[in-house]
């Protein structure tokens, strides 16, 4: 153990009516009979009553996980017996997917380096161990948190690791929910590419585009925030468990060192390696903070295409209203009829908690000093929330928005015939200052650019139509 970890040697338990007396360095304390955790959690509990929830269900079976590798690796190397080693890996799998999870109580805001939940596993594992080997919860007659359940283990590599873990899981639930994003966005792509309407720059009307083309863009930016995502793996598989306290192994067998990562990976599935510096992998927090700043890279385009469509549905009667976003629930308690644009706007409050949960990652991590951050619990809390979070936001947008997408054809062509600016489609053929010439007319006749291009004979409808059509106002470049 390293002095982060704060823990010291657990002493056994007696009877008292009220509960069990255990023991630490501290002294003793009465912890509840009925629970499976033991003194150190309950300080935690005492200590920490800061944020109101509990870690991330996906950090806790992370460290589940690293808990089971090294048992399974210290029974390989002949430091701990098998049977004890048994009940520890079969106690962590019962953990993770059973009613026992909820005995994972600490706060996800905690001092310590996460020692609080290091040593919440380990009292949980180790009293449902000693159970499974016919003891009584409380004894660690056979199985004690510390001396087994933590053997060879420090919070400082205990912890990462597992966060790494539930990263990389967290990651392969975000990708393919951009992918289903980026594919509804490439439906309505195809379903409106021959609808023309107005673009606009800086908010005034620019030149014609088309819908598809328009689809198209939010939907490549989503495929490269889902290939981005698809790389982060890279830069999480690298882990420091083996290194202990500091990164130097202090404490634990070469053996165990050396393989304890192999036995994660192949338990896990996960294409983890142990780092070849393990030093700099314990007390260096940079993965974290270059992960984090892809997921705000998605949330910042999440952000502007929820708000794109919030400003293109506006109205329905005085504002853009050229696409009718899917009504999802009543927009108000006093004006009769209203319908909010509430899945944009819920993903767009998503998006800015994302951004503001990668300025936490990278004030975190830059926090740590010398050979250990103390700031990883905060680290974990908000880079596994953005993940969380961000999933479930691709999911609503998709399904419950995007795909329902309507756009109004009608409205468009009619707002693209009113604006002066559709001239811009024209300069190819009429040059730029017969075009501006055009557009003075218009303005000052109250006539549309087409009416005043037939009326002066610069062009035939024909080509008019051509020339104004969604597939002339999408082309890369004028042909002919």
């Amino acid at each position: 153990m390293s002095s982060a970890d704060g823990a010291a040697d657990g002493g056994t338990s007696t009877d008292d009516p009220g509960g069990r007396v255990e023991r630490d360095l501290l002294g003793e304390r009465l912890v509840p009979r009925d629970v499976h955790w033991g003194i150190h959690t309950l300080r935690a509990l005492e200590n920490f009553p800061l944020s109101g929830r509990r870690v991330h269900p996906e950090l806790i079976r992370g460290m589940l996980a690293v808990k089971a590798a090294a048992a399974e690796t210290n029974r390989r190397i002949g430091a701990l017996d098998g049977a004890v080693a048994g009940a520890i890996v079969r106690a962590c799998a019962e953990i993770a997917e059973g009613p026992l999870f909820d005995e994972i109580v600490v706060d996800a805001l905690q001092g310590g380096a996460g020692t609080s939940l290091n040593l919440n596993v380990d009292e949980v594992v180790a009293n449902r161990a000693e159970e499974i080997l016919g003891g009584r919860r409380g004894t660690a007659s056979r199985v004690d948190p510390i001396a087994h359940v933590n053997l060879h283990q420090s919070t400082n590599d205990t912890f990462p690791t597992a966060l790494k873990i539930a990263a990389i899981r967290l990651l392969g639930r975000l990708e393919p929910a951009i992918a289903d994003l980026q594919t509804a966005f490439q439906a309505q792509e195809s379903r409106w590419a021959g609808v023309v309407k107005m673009g606009r720059t800086e908010l005034q009307d620019a030149c014609p585009i088309g819908w598809g083309a328009v689809f198209s863009a939010w939907a490549e930016a989503l495929s490269r925030d889902r290939w981005r995502v698809s790389k982060c793996e890279e830069r999480l598989r690298v882990v420091n468990l083996g290194g202990t306290a500091i990164g130097t192994g202090i404490a634990a067998p070469r053996a165990y060192v050396f393989q304890v990562v192999d036995v994660l990976r192949a338990t896990t599935g996960l294409g983890l390696a142990r780092a070849e510096n393990l030093v700099d992998a314990t007390q260096n927090a940079d993965a974290f903070v270059e992960v984090s700043g892809i997921l705000k890279a998605h949330a910042v385009d999440l952000f502007k295409i929820s708000s794109d469509l919030r400003l293109l549905a506006s109205g329905p009667d005085a504002g853009f209203a050229e696409i009718r976003l899917p009504a999802m629930q009543a927009g108000s308690s006093l004006m009769p009829g209203k319908v909010n644009p509430v899945i944009c706007e819920a993903v767009g409050q998503v998006a800015l908690k994302a951004i503001g949960h990668d300025s936490v990652v990278t004030a975190a991590a830059a926090a740590g000093q010398l050979e250990l951050n103390p700031f990883l619990p905060l680290v974990a809390d908000a880079l596994l929330d953005m993940l969380t979070i961000l999933t479930a936001a691709c999911r609503v947008f998709a399904t419950r928005c995007v795909e329902g997408i309507v756009v109004d054809s009608e409205r468009c062509a009619d707002l693209v015939g009113r604006s002066s600016a559709v001239v811009t489609a024209l300069v190819g053929t009429l040059g730029y200052a017969q075009a501006s010439a055009v557009a003075r007319e218009a303005r000052a006749s109250g006539r549309t650019i087409a009416e005043v291009v037939l009326a002066r004979g610069l062009v035939d409808e024909a080509t008019l139509r051509r020339l104004l059509s969604a597939e002339a106002t999408t082309a890369l470049g004028r042909r002919g």
